[in-house]
């Protein structure tokens, strides 16, 4: 089953679901990039997608399986991972979660303002570039 089919699925009846890997290979095949934030001891505290695309950046942090944060933040944002201000926001199970990150339209209002990328905190104070593709 396609991405597609699982849209059209829940746009034409009741929320369809989809399953984690199917849901985050669909993410892969749209340009999502991902990183794990982790502690100082190096445990992994979780799993985010980060696609930067027109004039914003979309985030999926994977704390667990149903534990999802989806995020579509203005590109001018300083910290996706806690942004100021939000565009759309969704939390909740994987399989509900992915599926509405999935239905959001990619094109941008403001498309002449495209990002060209985000930075995205990472271990030990670090951050890491991720380029808009």
């Amino acid at each position: 089953m396609s991405s597609s089919d699982v849209l059209d699925s829940h746009r034409d009846s009741e929320p369809a679901l989809l399953d984690l890997e199917t849901g985050l290979q669909e993410l892969i095949a749209r340009g999502y990039q991902f990183v794990h934030p982790a502690d100082e001891r190096g445990e992994v505290l979780a799993v985010v997608g980060v696609r930067v695309h027109d004039d914003v950046v979309d985030v999926v942090r994977l704390n667990g399986e149903d534990d999802v944060v989806a995020l579509r933040v203005p590109g001018t944002e300083e910290n996706i991972l806690d942004p100021e201000t939000w565009l759309w926001r969704s939390e909740g199970a994987a399989t509900e979660v992915l599926v509405e990150v999935l239905a959001l339209p990619d094109e941008s209002a403001a498309a002449e303002a495209r990002v060209k990328g985000c930075w995205v905190p990472g271990r030990g104070g670090t951050s890491k570039w991720l380029a808009a593709r």
